[in-house]
């Protein structure tokens, strides 16, 4: 099936068409159109997948772009038919790989929605599979995704695996914790169990999922996935199955499945729909058996810029000042799942440059970044944070990152460092920005030396955002209002709930961030060994915001909900 069979030809340039539509400046088109010609003539990328993944424009942009210079009508989700059109069609393996999927017959002819309609090895494909003409759409890869989960994937296979799984004998047993390793193992590899667990994986990386929880309870196992910080209930899987479930998992994870009586920390390397991906997996014994926690790393994810974390203007100007610094320390604040780790990697894709050298010590290393060195953490061999920090010091760096200061020994190497001439890099979990002084001072660290060293704390959180397609106006509670400091008149926003958003309101997450800067005052204060409530108070009178405030800001624009802000930040951040 040749291009010109289904009419798709250029017919003007896509960085000509974004600038018309004005979804792109000519400086940032200009950025992209280096990057573009920069790249290895072996491994070229499209312009608007380069522009996508620098985060200047986003994915529906680039359709919508596409669509006119290609000619071909833009479809999403809702748009498509409940079901797939009779006929056979290549594997959803192959459909996921190569990004299209079947949506209809019409006066037979074939439609089909795909991603990238310039894929000539596509058609080709499809030729071998029908003997009638094809009528190309353009869609969204996520839509596509979504597509080919409802008419051929795992809602359907689970519900037949499960079935399937009903007249097995040896793999949904009940076994007893006694049970022979032997036979947990055979359990383990018994073929329903091994589709079930990978397609509880599978259905988690397709819908944006950051950690699986498979948690046993007294009647069942149940299985959860955080999508955007929030937990969703997936499926409740039979108590029978409990023990082969787990120990698959555990199989794959290179833990011992005779050990369920201590907690065990495990990695699980895999490739899924087309992308390579770490899973960091974590057991801990319950009265109920072992719970089992994945966190899910993309390694395909392509670095975001800083522009594109949610900072307000004022607050990123000031941050890039301070990560253009020659020394010092910066650290960046905030509980488990808060963005730290993508702000760093942001920062050091921003002043990574050949005459930099940039070493990072890290656990997990969750992106690599061309031209940095990094490296990860092997506490069984030695190989901690503050035994790698020595060493790191001797390689003649201009920039360190280090993943996380967990006790005084590497605070104090990491403060060190920065004093000897070194930026540093690295997070500690601390409610807000003038927490991390405490927190450092009560590890033992002299106050002299953290006022000499610290050139700035960043706190932040992640918010969910409302969703787009189902965004309404709601006017606030005035109480809410109040607290918040927001006009009478203001009206707000939340999502009513849809199918893009699973029913939630909210798709997607932006960042709100507080960011203190020390200077000659704050420096006084820690010195003086000042309360975190005492730095924090001087810190607003010269212009910090707070959490809550830069969350409020994120109200006033739509972006989030108050509710929202409520959830993730303190009353006093």
């Amino acid at each position: 099936m040749s291009r010109e069979a289904v009419r798709i030809e250029k017919k003007a340039i896509l960085g000509q068409i974004l600038l018309d539509l004005d979804l792109v400046t000519p400086e940032k088109l200009d950025i992209a159109l280096k990057e573009q010609a920069a790249l290895d003539k072996a491994a070229p990328r499209r312009l608007g997948e380069i522009l996508v993944s620098l985060g200047f424009i986003s994915e529906d942009d680039m359709l919508l772009a596409l669509s006119t210079q290609l000619g071909l009508r833009y479809l999403k989700f809702s748009e498509f038919p409940k079901e797939a059109p009779p006929g056979d069609y290549p594997t959803t393996k192959f459909m996921k790989q190569y990004k299209f999927v079947p949506i209809g017959i019409d006066d037979g002819r074939l439609k089909i929605a795909m991603s990238d309609p310039l894929d000539e090895y596509v058609f080709e494909a499809l030729r071998n599979f029908t003997d009638k003409s094809l009528g190309i759409y353009l869609s969204s890869e996520k839509d596509i995704m979504e597509a080919i989960e409802q008419y051929f994937g795992s809602n359907v296979q689970m519900t037949s695996i499960m079935e399937g799984m009903r007249d097995e004998d040896t793999a949904t047993e009940e076994i007893d914790l006694a049970e022979d390793v032997h036979h947990l193992r055979d359990m383990a590899f018994e073929a329903p169990i091994v589709k079930l667990v990978n397609m509880l994986i599978t259905r988690a990386v397709e819908s944006r999922t950051s950690d699986i929880h498979i948690e046993p309870f007294e009647n069942n196992v149940k299985v959860r996935y955080r999508i955007d910080g929030a937990l969703n209930e997936i499926e409740s899987l039979p108590k029978r199955i409990q023990a082969a479930v787990i120990s698959r998992v555990k199989i794959m994870s290179r833990l011992n499945i005779a050990e369920r009586r201590l907690p065990q920390d495990g990695r699980i390397k895999l490739r899924v729909s087309g992308r390579d991906i770490d899973l960091r997996v974590s057991t801990i014994p319950t009265i109920y058996g072992e719970s089992i926690v994945m966190r899910i790393l993309d390694r395909g994810t392509a670095l975001v810029v800083l522009d594109y974390l949610g900072f307000p203007v004022d607050t990123v100007e000031k941050y890039s000042k301070l990560i253009t610094t020659p020394y010092g320390m910066l650290l960046v604040t905030g509980p488990t799942g808060s963005g730290k780790t993508t702000t760093l990697y942001a920062s050091l894709n921003q002043i990574n440059s050949s005459d930099k050298k940039i070493i990072t010590i890290e656990d997990p290393i969750e992106y690599q970044i061309d031209g940095i060195n990094q490296i990860q953490v092997k506490p069984q061999i030695g190989l901690t944070f503050a035994n790698g920090l020595r060493h790191i010091v001797r390689q003649d760096p201009d920039v360190i990152m280090v993943g996380e200061i967990r006790d005084i020994e590497t605070a104090e190497i990491a403060i060190h460092s920065a004093l000897t001439g070194h930026l540093v890099f690295s997070t500690l979990h601390t409610n807000d920005a003038p927490g991390a002084v405490t927190r450092l001072l009560d590890m033992g660290i002299e106050g002299f030396l953290v006022s000499s060293s610290l050139i700035g704390v960043l706190a932040q959180r992640l918010v969910r955002m409302i969703c787009p397609k189902c965004k309404e106006p709601v006017r606030p509670d005035k109480k809410i209002a109040d607290k918040a400091e927001l006009p009478d008149d203001i009206v707000t926003y939340q999502g009513a709930g849809c199918e893009e958003c699973r029913n939630t309101g909210y798709r997607g997450r932006t960042g709100i961030f507080e960011l203190m800067a020390v200077d000659g005052e704050i420096r006084q204060l820690i010195l003086d060994k000042a309360s975190s409530d005492v730095i924090r108070h001087k810190a607003v009178s010269k212009g910090m915001q707070v959490l809550r405030g830069s969350g409020w800001e994120k109200v006033r624009q739509g972006v989030t909900t108050v509710e929202e802000v409520l959830r993730v930040a303190q009353e006093w951040v």
